[in-house]
C-alpha cells in the first residue's frame, strides 16, 4: 500500500507516546494521545510543504499542532530552501510587537539543535509607508547589504516568527516567498513515486518530532533545581534579540509558585506554562500564559505571577490545569540591550492560603469572577481572529 510507511510510523509513534518516561497519570497519557494527533496532522502538512523550488510558507505549529514549548503569543512560519538558489520574500508589516527571520542549516533531531546561520528582526528591513517590504536570500556575497541576506553553505530552512503582546488589538501581516528564477513557471506533476516518498518522509518527520521534543527538557530544563528559574540568557538556537528564563515546577494542589519579575522595557515580555509533553497548555480557553500587556503591573513596577491549581482570585493567575509538574518560561524579545540577573525572576513557593500576606499588592491584584470570564472571552476571540488573519 502506498501509505504503508506512514501507517507503520503512526504505530511506532503511538509506542513512543505510551512509553514516555514522564507518564504518571491517566491525564498524562490522554494528553499524549492528543499530542500525537496534532503531530500526525503537522507531519503530513510539513512533508507536502517540502518544496524548495516552488516554496511557500507553512504554519510550523499552532493551537492544534503544538511542539517545542510553542509560544502562545507567536505565529510560526517556515519554508524550505536550497543554499545555491535565490529567494524573494515579500509581505506587509502588521502591528504585532515583533517580526523576526532566521535561517537554519537543518531540522531539529533527537541529538542536536540545528545551527542558526542568520537571525534578525524587521528593524533591518526597509519598510514602505504602507507597510510593504521585500527582501532576498541568496548565495551571492557580492549582493550582501540592505535587503539581501546571504545563504551560507547548508542553509535549509527559513523560519519567521510574528509575535503578539496585545492579542486583542494587534494584527498580523502578510508573507510570501518564491524562488527568484521560477516565478511564472510551474512544478512537475506528482507521480506515484513522489507520493510514496512523501508518505515516507511524513513518517520520518512524525517520529523525529516526537523523539526530539521528548529529549529537549533533559537538555534545557530537568537538570535545573525544581521550583526555580534561571537568570535571563540568550535563547538557545541563535535568535538574535531574544532572552529567556526557564524552569520546571512540582507543586501540590494547595501550593502556589509566585514568580516576580520587573516589567521590562522590551517590546515583548511573556510568561507561559508547558506540560511534560513539552507543549503549551491550553491558552485558548484558560489563562496559562500572559504578556506584559495582558498582565497587571504592580505599583512598584513588578509583575507578580501566581502559578497554582486552586484559584487565588488574582489577575495574574496562571492555571496549571491539573499539571502538578510542568515547565515555565519567560521570554523577552526585540531587545536593544543584553539582560542582566537584575532583569530576571525571583521565585517563592507558598501555601495558597498565604498569598494575601505574600503578595504586597494583593488587594489591587484581585479580580471578580465576572472580570475573569471577560479575560477568557477576550483570549478566545483574539486567538480565533489571529488564526484567521
Amino acid at each position: 500500500m502506498l501509505t504503508q510507511p506512514f501507517a507503520d510510523a503512526v504505530v511506532e509513534a503511538e509506542k513512543v507516546i505510551a512509553e514516555a518516561p514522564h507518564i504518571q497519570t491517566e491525564q498524562d497519557l490522554i494528553e499524549g494521545y492528543d499530542y500525537l494527533a496534532g503531530s500526525i496532522r503537522a507531519s503530513l502538512q510539513l512533508a507536502w510543504a517540502y518544496e524548495r523550488d516552488f516554496p511557500y510558507f507553512v504554519t510550523s505549529t499552532g493551537p492544534y499542532t503544538k511542539m517545542g514549548l510553542d509560544n502562545p503569543d507567536a505565529l510560526y512560519f517556515h519554508s524550505y530552501l536550497r543554499d545555491d538558489a535565490e529567494y524573494v520574500v515579500t509581505g506587509t508589516r502588521g502591528t504585532t510587537r515583533d517580526l523576526s527571520f532566521q535561517v537554519l542549516n537543518g531540522d531539529y533531531s533527537p541529538v542536536e539543535v540545528p545551527d542558526s546561520l542568520a537571525a534578525f528582526d524587521d528593524r533591518e528591513l526597509e519598510i514602505n509607508a504602507d507597510g510593504r517590504f521585500e527582501l532576498r536570500f541568496g548565495p551571492d556575497r557580492g549582493k550582501a547589504g540592505p535587503g539581501y541576506f546571504v545563504l551560507d553553505k547548508g542553509s535549509a530552512m527559513l523560519v519567521v516568527r510574528e509575535v503578539y503582546s496585545d492579542w486583542a488589538t494587534e494584527r498580523r501581516g502578510t508573507l510570501r516567498i518564491h524562488r527568484a528564477d521560477r516565478l511564472g513557471a510551474a512544478p512537475e506533476p506528482k507521480d506515484r513515486t513522489a507520493l510514496e516518498k512523501r508518505y515516507g518522509v511524513a513518517g520520518k518527520i512524525l517520529l523525529s518530532r516526537l523523539r526530539t521534543f521528548l529529549a529537549f527538557p533533559g537538555w534545557f530544563y530537568l537538570k535545573l533545581p525544581v521550583n526555580t528559574m534561571t537568570e535571563p540568557r540568550r535563547t538557545p538556537g541563535g535568535l538574535a534579540t531574544q532572552f529567556s528564563s526557564a524552569g520546571h515546577y512540582d507543586l501540590a494542589d494547595d501550593q502556589a509558585m509566585i514568580v516576580t519579575v520587573p516589567a521590562s522595557e522590551a517590546p515583548y515580555q511573556g510568561i507561559q506554562l508547558g506540560s511534560r509533553w513539552y507543549v503549551s497548555l491550553d491558552y485558548l480557553n484558560h489563562q496559562t500564559s500572559l504578556t506584559a500587556d495582558q498582565a497587571r503591573v504592580d505599583p512598584d513596577g513588578r509583575l507578580r505571577f501566581v502559578i497554582s491549581e486552586r484559584d487565588p482570585g488574582v489577575a495574574n493567575w496562571l492555571e496549571r490545569l491539573g499539571h502538578a509538574r510542568g515547565y515555565v518560561q519567560i521570554r523577552w524579545q526585540r531587545l536593544s540591550r543584553d539582560l542582566t540577573p537584575d532583569d530576571g525572576p525571583e521565585v517563592d513557593v507558598v501555601d495558597v492560603g498565604e498569598l494575601p500576606a505574600k503578595l504586597p499588592y494583593y488587594e489591587q491584584a484581585r479580580v471578580t469572577p465576572e472580570e475573569w470570564t471577560a479575560r477568557i472571552a477576550t483570549r478566545q476571540t483574539a486567538v480565533a481572529t489571529r488564526m484567521l488573519g
